[in-house]
């Protein structure tokens, strides 16, 4: 693909069932797994680590060695009994490598169109990174289907719930920060999904081979998750 290539408007095409479906399944399980620097011989086995753990949402960073062999493995082992997707994603050319790969999404944290639109034009959703309640209507407004509160850390539960005041329409994934203790405050505080990176795939727990553990994390994200949803704790 050049980049003369037409692109398809992100904004026509939101409502893409192939797109929905895809948010339909990140947002009902309500965590997002990333594998940042995860050893890539090990991720299948942290992919069904995780998926044991009520975690079907697997995010592989770009910036992480062998990420699109990563990509490719886990879309191969795992199916479709899990969502694959890319992150750190921040030129349009590496969201053509990523889909090229089995990417069914693409993460970035921030806000680029042309990320936005690339995506759009392979037909998979797109959640770019955003904090000020400027910076979140225009990577909306740029036809974003979910928008990743980033860094999460810097305003909490609270912010997000300040946020959601005037801007209930966008859905948004706190990522940065989260934890089982602050889970079920994020889906309180309006949070339609969220992410996780070291405090649930976590390099050690990953490179000891402690699968065990790894499955009980994510147990206690999902369960945080599902805990704030009927209002509870």
């Amino acid at each position: 693909m050049t980049e003369a290539t037409p692109l398809t408007d992100p904004l026509s095409s939101r409502t893409d069932p192939a797109r929905a479906a895809i948010v339909s399944r990140m947002t009902v399980g309500g965590v997002v797994a990333i594998m940042r620097h995860t050893e890539s011989s090990l991720a299948v086995d942290a992919a069904l680590a995780l998926l044991a753990g009520g975690v079907v949402v697997v995010e592989v960073t770009l910036n992480s060695a062998g990420a699109l062999g990563m990509i490719e493995a886990l879309a191969r082992a795992v199916g479709n009994r899990m969502v694959v997707g890319a992150g750190t994603v921040l030129c349009a050319a590496a969201v053509d490598e990523a889909v090229g790969s089995g990417a069914r999404f693409i993460v970035a944290p921030n806000t680029s169109r042309e990320v936005i639109a690339r995506a759009a034009h392979h037909h998979v959703p797109s959640v770019p990174g955003a904090f000020t309640p400027t910076e979140i209507l225009v990577a909306w407004d740029a036809g974003a289907d979910l928008v990743k509160l980033f860094p999460a850390s810097a305003g909490g539960p609270r912010y997000l719930r300040d946020i959601r005041g005037p801007l209930n329409h966008v859905p948004i994934v706190p990522t940065g920060g989260v934890n089982p203790s602050n889970v079920a405050e994020f889906i309180r505080a309006g949070a339609v999904a969220v992410g996780a990176g070291s405090d649930l795939v976590d390099r050690g727990v990953v490179e000891r081979r402690d699968w065990a553990e790894l499955e009980r994390r994510a147990r206690s994200f999902a369960d945080a998750v599902r805990v704030g949803r009927l209002g509870e704790g």
